[in-house]
């Protein structure tokens, strides 16, 4: 866990109510400005399995925030990363970032990618802002029908040197 000014950042194994919560919250705001076949976030169930590690954000004690992170064998990518409006500004998605990446990183990876809308104006910012670079889609994107990726921005960052 680590705090910066009332913020903390758990580690959480399994789904939570807050993180129902924060998940449902994720969804209506993307079901608003995209189709189903457009949306790739994880589904609730998906997020608690092995090679995905899940962090709930706290801001003074109530949950503003999540994030994910799925590691694959030779790039790790960031799912369900969200920060409710109330909390924006306040440095919880940097605080998360920062989680996410010393995930990364402590598994032994450098490279984090990740899927974003390209309506997700604030998120792209906040993304670029954070060193992520547009990048070709990677993975299971790569091979999905064109119009299933009509709307997504890819990102990726180089970290430094993963651990030994």
């Amino acid at each position: 866990m680590s705090a910066t000014e009332g913020i903390t950042i758990e580690l959480v194994p399994s789904a939570t109510d807050d993180v129902r919560g924060m998940v449902a919250e994720l969804d209506q705001i993307l079901s608003a400005e995209y189709p189903p076949e457009q949306r790739h976030g994880l589904a609730l169930e998906a997020i608690f399995q092995p090679g995905i590690r899940f962090f709930l954000a706290r801001l003074d004690g109530a949950a503003v925030g999540c994030g994910g992170v799925a590691l694959f064998a030779d790039f790790a990518e960031v799912k369900r990363m969200y920060v409710r409006d109330v909390a924006r500004g306040c440095g919880v998605a940097q605080a998360l970032l920062a989680r996410i990446e010393r995930e990364v990183q402590d598994a032994g990876l450098a490279l984090v990618r990740l899927e974003t809308g390209a309506r997700q104006i604030a998120a792209l910012q906040f993304y670029q802002r954070a060193g992520f670079e547009i990048c070709a889609a990677f993975g299971a994107y790569s091979t999905m029908a064109p119009q299933a990726v009509a709307t997504s921005v890819f990102l990726q960052k180089q970290l430094g040197t993963a651990p030994t």
